[in-house]
């Protein structure tokens, strides 16, 4: 079974037991730490090899995706270059994207 979620304006296809990358999810008390259970609720599409695909309009109702957060961290630097010709202008900034690993446990149907 595989479902299609939408966190923070991404995408992801995952099933049960993979391990994907998300930006950092934070709890109110700050960053979620690991062991942390977390569920996303905006399933946008749910299937099997199997059986019929369910597609939402635009969520499908009832289904949830819950993981557990296995480890927080900040991936390698990337640079921003932005220049203007003739003009003398010239600035390099760089940036570390925070992120999440979430582990997916279970696909939850309605």
């Amino acid at each position: 079974m595989f479902a299609i979620f939408e966190s923070l304006g991404r995408q992801y296809k995952v099933a049960v037991g993979d391990v994907i990358r998300v930006d950092r999810i934070n709890t109110p008390e700050g960053e979620a730490p690991v062991g942390t259970e977390v569920a996303f609720d905006q399933v946008l599409m749910c299937g099997a090899a199997d059986q019929s695909v369910q597609i939402g309009n635009p969520l499908v109702k009832g289904f949830q995706v819950l993981g557990e957060v296995i480890e927080q961290g900040r991936e390698k630097k990337g640079y921003a270059f932005k220049k203007k010709r003739r003009k003398g202008f010239k600035k390099k900034i760089g940036f570390r994207r925070a992120f999440s690993s979430v582990l997916i446990k279970e696909i939850k149907t309605a």
